[in-house]
């Protein structure tokens, strides 16, 4: 459905040795994907217990505010053309919310 909220939970798992490439990348990334018009939220995180591991939630109003996003140009050049290539493993779940 157009109207339904977008909600993406990734996981990053940061090649050894490049984590700070990676987090000096990402506040442009931040800053830009929260002035986007559709997106409700994002959000970075780091585990615990492996540093090298990053969890991104990502909040859009629809499909369509989701889809501008992964064709942004800082989601284009940073994202996929930068950070990508120094991930180890990337594991992107796109959700739909419940609500009770």
């Amino acid at each position: 459905m157009e109207n339904t909220a977008i909600h993406v939970i990734a996981k990053w798992i940061v090649k050894p040795g490049e984590l700070q490439t990676v987090l000096g990348l990402l506040p442009v990334v931040v800053k830009a994907t929260r002035a986007e018009p559709g997106n409700l939220f994002y959000h970075v995180q780091q585990d615990d217990t492996d540093p090298n591991t990053l969890l991104l939630f990502e909040g859009y109003m629809n499909e369509s505010a989701a889809a501008q996003h992964r064709n942004s140009e800082h989601y284009q050049s940073i994202v996929a053309g930068q950070i990508v290539p120094l991930l180890q493993a990337r594991e992107v779940n796109i959700t739909t919310p419940l609500f009770f």
